[in-house]
C-alpha cells in the first residue's frame, strides 16, 4: 500500500524505461517474477523517483511507452534489464551510470507487477501540512543584503531537495534552501500587461516532485528566505503566480488535480479535479497537469491537461464562481512558452509530435505544427530569423534535432507556425535557450545515451542557421551537460554539469560562458545535482 509518508515520490527528469521499436520475447510463464514486500518498496521507491513522470503513476504511458504488466511481461526479463541498462536513441537515457545492477535487476522485476494504485489528498490535509516560518507581518520593507538580487539566479539541487540561490553578479552561492524533493520549477510573479505588482520578482515559489511547495522571499538573509510551505500533492510539476500575486496555483501529477492557494500566506483554497474526457472521448482517472502558466494579457492561467489532450483556461478573477474554457488540442500536452507578444502560449504535445498555440485572448486553438519526436522546448526561445522574422523554437526528446517555426502573426502571417527551417544536432536534447542581445541560440543534448553526445551543448548562429560550436561540459562517467540561461544582461550563457551517478554530494557544477566569444568565463562549484538555473529579471519579464 503507497504510504501518504513517502516524501519522495516524484519524478526525475529522465524518460524512463521507454520499450519503442524493442522486439518482444515472452517471458518463461507468462507471469511476473516473484518480489518480497521489501523488494517491492524498494522498486515502487525508484519508480516514482525515476520513471513515473513519462510513464504515468499507473503506468498507462505519456510521454513514455505503456508499462503495464501485459506488455512488461511479454518482454521478459533479461529484454528489460538491456532497456534500463542501455537506453534507447528514442529519447530515454541510459541508467548505468546511475543504478547499480542490482537495483536494474529490480526494476525490470517491478515493472512485470501490478502498479499501485496511490491515495487522494484532500484539501484538509493540505492545510494540515501548511507552514508559515516567517509571518508576512514580519517580512522586510526592503532588501536585507545589499545584493542585486534582480540578477541572482535560483538553480534547482535536484536530488537533496533544496534550491540554491547564486548572486550573478559576485558568483557567491549565496544559499542553500530546502524544498521539496527534485524540484521541477520556480516561478515569481511574471510581467502581466493589465495588472501590476510591487517588486516583482521578490517572492518565489517553488515546486518539488513530490508536491511540496515553498515561498521564497529573495529580500531576507539566506536563513530566512524560506518563508512558508504546502504540500498540495504527492507527485506534481508546476507553478505559478496570478497577475495581481494574489493567488498561487499547483498542478498535480498525482492526484490529478490543480490546487490554488493564498499567494501571502500559502494557505490552500480551492481543490479542482483535472479527470475528465480526452479528445478521443475516453475517460481518463490519471489526468495529469503539467505546465501552468499565467497570461500576460488576461486574468487567467492556462494548465495543461496532460493526458487529456487540452488546455483549461482557468479564468481567477472570481474563485468562487470559477470559469474554465477546455480547450481541445492534442496529446500528450507538457511544457511550452509564450511568443513575444505574450498572446500565444506555444506548447509541446509529446505523443502528437506536434507543437501546439493556444491564442489566450480569444481562448481557442489557434494553431497545431507537426515537428518531430517527442517535442520538448522546456522554457522556450524565441528570436528574429533573418528570412521569416519572429520565430520560436523546440528540441527534441525523441531525435537530435532543432525545429524552428514563425510565430508573428500580425507581421508575418505567411510565415505563421509554419515551419521555418530545421537543424539536425547531435542527439535529442531537453532545453533550447536565447537572449534578444545572443547571436545564438544553445540547445542541450542531454537525452542521448552516448556520454561524448550527452555530456555536450550545441551552439546555433541565428543568422547562418547552422551549428557553430560544440561544448563538452564534463568527461566524467555518469555526469550531462543540461540547461542553459542568460544573465540579465545577456551577456553569460550559465550551463549545468548534472552529476547523476553523484547527485548527493556536492559535485555539481555550472560553468559560465561568454555569450559572444563562446569561451569559458567562470565555474560556481559545490552544487549538489545543479539542473535547472532561472534568473530574476529575465524570468520575470518573459526574455527568452
Amino acid at each position: 500500500m503507497f504510504k501518504t509518508k513517502l516524501r519522495t515520490s516524484a519524478l526525475s527528469m529522465a524518460v524512463g524505461l521507454a520499450i519503442s521499436g524493442m522486439a518482444t520475447t515472452a517471458g518463461a510463464a507468462n507471469q511476473a517474477p516473484k518480489m518480497t514486500d521489501a523488494e517491492f518498496e524498494k522498486g515502487k521507491t525508484i519508480y516514482f523517483q525515476r520513471c513515473a513522470g513519462c510513464h504515468g503513476t499507473l503506468r498507462k504511458g505519456a510521454t513514455g511507452k505503456n508499462l503495464e504488466p501485459k506488455n512488461t511481461i511479454k518482454l521478459g526479463q533479461k529484454r528489460l534489464e538491456k532497456i534500463i541498462t542501455y537506453g534507447t536513441e528514442g529519447g530515454m537515457n541510459n541508467f548505468d551510470d546511475i543504478l547499480s545492477k542490482d537495483e536494474i535487476t529490480l526494476m525490470a522485476k517491478y515493472i512485470q507487477q501490478e502498479p499501485p494504485i496511490p491515495p487522494e489528498m484532500p484539501l484538509k490535509l493540505m492545510k494540515e501540512r501548511h507552514k508559515v516560518y516567517v509571518d508576512p507581518k514580519d517580512y522586510p520593507t526592503k532588501p536585507l543584503h545589499g545584493r542585486n538580487w534582480k540578477n541572482f539566479f535560483l538553480v534547482i539541487e535536484r536530488d537533496v531537495g533544496k534550491i540554491a540561490v547564486i548572486d550573478g553578479d559576485t558568483k557567491e552561492i549565496v544559499a542553500h534552501i530546502p524544498t521539496g524533493y527534485a524540484v521541477h520549477v520556480l516561478k515569481a510573479v511574471e510581467h502581466h500587461k493589465g495588472m501590476h505588482v510591487d517588486n516583482p520578482g521578490r517572492f518565489w515559489y517553488v515546486m518539488g516532485r513530490d508536491g511540496m511547495m515553498t515561498k521564497v522571499d529573495l529580500w531576507q538573509t539566506p536563513d530566512k528566505m524560506k518563508v512558508a510551505q504546502t504540500q498540495v500533492a504527492y507527485d506534481a510539476r508546476d507553478v505559478a503566480v496570478s497577475g495581481d500575486g494574489k493567488y498561487v496555483i499547483g498542478g498535480g501529477y498525482w492526484p490529478p488535480h490543480f490546487v490554488i492557494l493564498d499567494a501571502l500566506t500559502m494557505e490552500p483554497l480551492k481543490v479542482v479535479s483535472a479527470r475528465g474526457v480526452n479528445v478521443d472521448g475516453e475517460y481518463v482517472n490519471e489526468s495529469r497537469v503539467a505546465a501552468v502558466y499565467d497570461t500576460p494579457l488576461a486574468p487567467s492561467w492556462l494548465v495543461s491537461m496532460k493526458e487529456l489532450g487540452q488546455m483549461w483556461q482557468v479564468d481567477y478573477s472570481d474563485l468562487d464562481n470559477l470559469q474554465v474554457t477546455m480547450i481541445n488540442s492534442a496529446k500528450y500536452l507538457h511544457d511550452g512558452f509564450f511568443d513575444p507578444t505574450g498572446r500565444y502560449f506555444q506548447i509541446a504535445a509529446n505523443a502528437s509530435n506536434k507543437m501546439v498555440v493556444i491564442d489566450t485572448v480569444e481562448r481557442k486553438l489557434e494553431a497545431m505544427i507537426d515537428v518531430d519526436k517527442k517535442p520538448h522546448p522546456g522554457p522556450g526561445a524565441n528570436w528574429i530569423d533573418p528570412k521569416c522574422g519572429p520565430v520560436g523554437g523546440t528540441t527534441h526528446l525523441g531525435v537530435g534535432k532543432v525545429t524552428v517555426w514563425g510565430n508573428d502573426p500580425k507581421g508575418h502571417p505567411d510565415q505563421a507556425w509554419k515551419i521555418c527551417y530545421e537543424v539536425e544536432t547531435d542527439g535529442p536534447g531537453v532545453f533550447i535557450r536565447t537572449h534578444p542581445k545572443s547571436q545564438y541560440v544553445w540547445a542541450d543534448q542531454t537525452k542521448h545515451p552516448d556520454p561524448e553526445v550527452q555530456q555536450s551543448i550545441q551552439v546555433i548562429d541565428k543568422k547562418t542557421r547552422e551549428i557553430v560550436k560544440t561544448i563538452r561540459l564534463t568527461e566524467k562517467k555518469g555526469y550531462a551537460a543540461v540547461h542553459i540561461e542568460f544573465n540579465a544582461d545577456g551577456s553569460e550563457v550559465w550551463t549545468s554539469v548534472w552529476n547523476r551517478a553523484d547527485s548527493k554530494k556536492p559535485n555539481g557544477e555550472i560553468i559560465i560562458f561568454d555569450a559572444k566569444t563562446l569561451k569559458e568565463k567562470a565555474r560556481i562549484k559545490g552544487l549538489y545535482a545543479p539542473t535547472g538555473k532561472f534568473n530574476v529579471y529575465n524570468r520575470v519579464n518573459h526574455v527568452t
